[in-house]
């Protein structure tokens, strides 16, 4: 131990440790809502009722919801022993004190997380919106079918928005409501959506004030590694990844590849580019700009072929790839690989690919849940990623002691040379447990797994359910059954599944829930939660793990140097072993793989950050547009910019010969009739005012001509149209910055350092454009104009989804004779320019002027 450890240690024996600090100052406040019990039991329903409008009627007149939070939360537990026959414990009291403070609530699995969230819920619904965020629709509903009817009887209203709701006046109520539950993806999206609506009344959203977030680190951890993304189809087309496919195909690992399992990546070498060159009949793939993104195309091919196994990582289902969630087992409806990966594995399972997309909007969740005033998670399982909370969200993490005492057994881990031998023992062990009469709960990390077990059950005649991505509309029925007498369930990761199993008639006696862990999940995290389905409110039970050295976490991320060691130890077939070398190794694969993921998550932060204050900008200028807020200033305010850039464009040194080409630029801008000989004899540093007040003379001539609440009309749509274009080309233009900034390392220099850097002045040049086009058409547009265009920029999202045209039929059939011929033996077609190769010596056909070896062909 060095000698910070063990001072930190000395200190924490000495004074406690910071949470044990945090509890000695909340028992008080405890204390005092417990003192309170008897008065609020006096009173009759109407008169807990009448709390909420005497509370409100407080805070009104200066007082604050920490004065008011003892009373308050006195009133929700009274309530809640009449409405729901549950009187929150202490520990709740406590759990809803931390989250009413905007922190994390760790809390063992089973004391009551959804009724804990009721205390913060009600106090902060008395003078704001407050937003439950849970990781599904099904908990969203039963959350708030559960505990909807106690927070109505105090006076509160209550709402729920489903992912599948899509009726505008639903959505408009459920968020007008004091309490709003949802999930994590639907809140994230509306608000993305809300930023693209051309009509302040369309929006639904409101002020971010409250979030709770349960299985906080599911949410802010595990799903924070990829942002939301609202995105349209492009129209490029998608042959392309069935050409690719079938030259990958045909490429070797190790002569043509190699697989980078840690990275998840598939990297072409030299003889690789050359066989696929030939195979795909063309000279280079960096000869014509147009085939320059086939190397990319067939690494993503081969990462589908190599590193995305069906029924792991995604499952087919009515023709579609339909990704499966590695954190919970759940089918994740509607949500696709990017970059062309998710294109890439529907070419190998020859399937129709579905057009690529163009990102309209995106976020990432920690910059969405930090928009919020006030934010709070509770979870089982958060104190080993502290650091990463109050790092990203500012949240610091309070444990709360469990009601009664924890007295499930958890043994050591065993551990097994091969997965046939781990599968044998796990299949031993439950047969074994089971003739006692005691449930089973074994958890998988695929679905491949879990069907690999069942059919191993089904041959010895045991029984069982299996709960996973196939099964979950059973999910609430099978879990409910999962506790009783002799019953075995197969899941997937329970992360996040929100439902407790509670145990059966005369099986605690019996020992309880036994939970069986058929591997080891890359976070540990995951396994706590696994193993705390067992022992809720100081039940009995049990859990024990089972590993392999084949298992895809040893593989990866352990040394090599177990499988020699366990050799030496003189371990034979069949044999289990529990040794103190294989437990380090596992604990170091684990962490190496958190460390992992958490660099892939702070990466996404400091690459967003710059997303993120642009994002900001757009939005805020988009809202105050939209709310039409100051559209005359903010009109003159752009005309004001483009005129001191064209002054520094069209007269840097004031130079006679300019000053024509700057006149004729004043009349087509902003339609002004200028000579030179009037510019001539104004200095320099008075020309911008001078110029100013011409463009708002000519500014009020054409607001008299067409009215004041025309011209707010042709203000609101020139903005709103010119912002939206741009920034959607913008998103594209960052997404391909994005995916190549990488190549700067090779320059020694730091992608991100670049990144921010060409981000800025592409943001810089993209509000230039904006202007400009603004300027172009303010003082020219008229109201009939906006009267022929009944569709705002972001309509292309609902092409998506729209039926084959001709020229889809076409496409379709294209793809289908790919498909027919995939993994064949025949010549691959080459791959066909569609006009005569360029000399590098001659004119360039963008029509520069120059050679094209100066130019697109540099």
């Amino acid at each position: 131990m060095n000698p910070l450890e063990w001072m930190a240690r000395s200190v924490s024996r000495l004074f406690g440790s910071s949470n044990d600090r945090e509890l000695a100052r909340i028992y008080p406040i405890v204390d005092r809502i417990g003192s309170l019990e008897p008065e609020m039991a006096r009173l009759s329903d109407r008169g807990l009722g009448k709390k909420t409008p005497e509370f409100r009627a407080r805070l009104d007149k200066g007082e604050t919801l920490d004065d008011i939070l003892p009373e308050a939360f006195a009133v929700v537990r009274e309530a809640s022993k009449r409405i729901l026959g549950q009187r929150h414990f202490d520990v709740q009291l406590i759990g809803g004190i931390i989250l009413h403070l905007g922190r994390i609530a760790e809390m063992v699995t089973g004391e009551g997380k959804t009724l804990v969230a009721t205390l913060p819920s009600y106090l902060n619904g008395l003078a704001g919106s407050v937003h439950v965020v849970t990781v599904n629709d099904y908990l969203a509903k039963r959350d708030s079918e559960w505990m909807g009817p106690l927070h109505e009887f105090l006076g509160l209203t209550v709402g729920v928005i489903q992912q599948s709701d899509s009726d505008y006046e639903n959505k408009k109520h459920a968020y007008a409501c004091d309490i709003t539950y949802g999930t994590n993806n639907e809140f994230g999206f509306d608000y993305l959506r809300d930023n693209m609506k051309w009509r302040p009344e369309d929006q639904v959203q409101g002020v971010l004030n409250y979030a709770i977030v349960d299985e906080v680190d599911s949410i802010l951890i595990d799903e924070a590694r990829t942002p939301l993304i609202i995105s349209g189809p492009s129209e490029r087309n998608t042959d392309k990844y069935f050409q690719a496919d079938r030259v990958s195909r045909k490429l070797k690992e190790k002569e043509h590849f190699e697989i980078k399992l840690k990275e998840s990546q598939a990297i072409l070498n030299e003889e690789g580019i050359l066989r696929a060159q030939e195979l795909a009949g063309v000279e280079s793939f960096y000869s014509d700009p147009r085939l320059m993104e086939w190397p990319h195309l067939l690494e993503q091919s081969l990462r589908a072929h190599h590193l995305f196994k069906k029924d792991v990582e995604y499952v087919v289902k009515d023709g579609e790839i339909v990704i499966v969630d590695e954190f919970t087992g759940r089918l994740m409806e509607g949500r696709r690989w990017s970059d062309g990966l998710h294109q890439a594995v529907e070419a190998k399972e020859r399937i129709k690919i579905k057009s690529e997309s163009q990102t309209f909007a995106t976020i990432t969740f920690q910059n969405l849940f930090r928009l919020y005033k006030k934010l709070a998670g509770m979870t089982g399982t958060a104190l080993t990623e502290a650091a990463e909370f109050y790092r990203i969200y500012k949240l610091d993490v309070g444990v709360i002691p469990t009601n009664r005492p924890l007295v499930r057994k958890d043994y050591e881990d065993v551990v097994y040379r091969t997965t046939k031998e781990k599968f044998k023992a796990i299949c031993d062990e439950i047969e074994e447990v089971n003739r006692t009469g005691r449930p089973i709960l074994v958890g998988t990390i695929s679905i491949e797994n879990s069907e690999k077990l069942s059919e191993m059950l089904e041959r010895r005649g045991i029984p069982h359910e299996v709960l996973n991505a196939k099964h979950h509309s059973r999910e609430a029925q099978i879990v409910a059954m999962a506790g009783e007498p002799g019953n075995v369930t197969i899941a997937t990761n329970m992360a996040g599944r929100g439902t407790d199993i509670v145990l059966g008639p005369r099986v605690a006696e019996k020992g309880g829930l036994h939970i069986v862990g058929s591997e080891r999940h890359e976070a540990r995290r995951i396994d706590n939660q696994l193993r705390g389905r067992s022992g809720r409110q100081g039940d009995p039970g049990s859990s024990r793990f089972f590993l392999s050295l084949k298992d895809d976490l040893m593989r990866r991320f352990a040394s090599d140097r177990v499988s020699s060691i366990m050799e030496k130890i003189g371990m034979k077939e069949g044999q289990e072993i529990e040794h103190p070398w294989v437990s380090k190794a596992i604990g170091r694969a684990q962490k190496k793989v958190e460390e992992y993921h958490f660099e892939i998550r702070k990466n996404l932060t400091e690459y967003d950050k710059v997303m993120n204050d642009q994002r900001h900008w757009i939005y805020d200028m988009r809202q105050r547009v939209l709310e039409a807020r100051d559209l005359k200033t903010i009109s003159l305010e752009i005309c004001q910019d483009v005129l001191e850039s064209g002054i520094e464009r069209f007269l840097p040194d004031r130079g006679e010969e300019d000053i024509p080409g700057f006149v004729r630029w004043l009349g087509r801008k902003f339609d002004l009739s200028l000579s030179g000989e009037q510019l001539k004899s104004v200095p320099k540093e008075k020309l911008l005012d001078l110029l100013d007040e011409k463009v708002q003379q000519r500014y009020e001539a054409h607001e008299a001509e067409l009215g004041e609440e025309n011209m707010r009309d042709v203000e609101s749509y020139l903005l709103l149209n010119s912002i939206d274009t741009k920034w959607k080309d913008h998103l594209f233009a960052m997404d391909g910055l994005r995916s190549s900034i990488g190549l700067r390392g090779y320059a020694e220099k730091d992608p991100k350092v670049a990144y921010a850097l060409e981000g800025g002045s592409m943001f810089q040049e993209m509000l230039e454009n904006m202007k400009d086009e603004v300027s172009d058409l303010l003082l020219k547009l008229r109201p009939a104009t906006t009267e022929m265009i009944d569709d705002d920029v972001w309509d292309a999202q609902s092409a998506e989804h729209a039926d084959f045209n001709e020229e889809g039929d076409a496409q379709r059939e294209a793809q289908q004779a790919a498909m027919d011929g995939a993994g064949g033996g025949e010549r691959i077609e080459p791959i066909r320019r569609d006009n005569k190769k360029i000399g590098r010596n001659e004119p360039c056909p963008c029509g520069s002027g120059k050679k094209y070896k100066k130019c697109c062909g540099a």
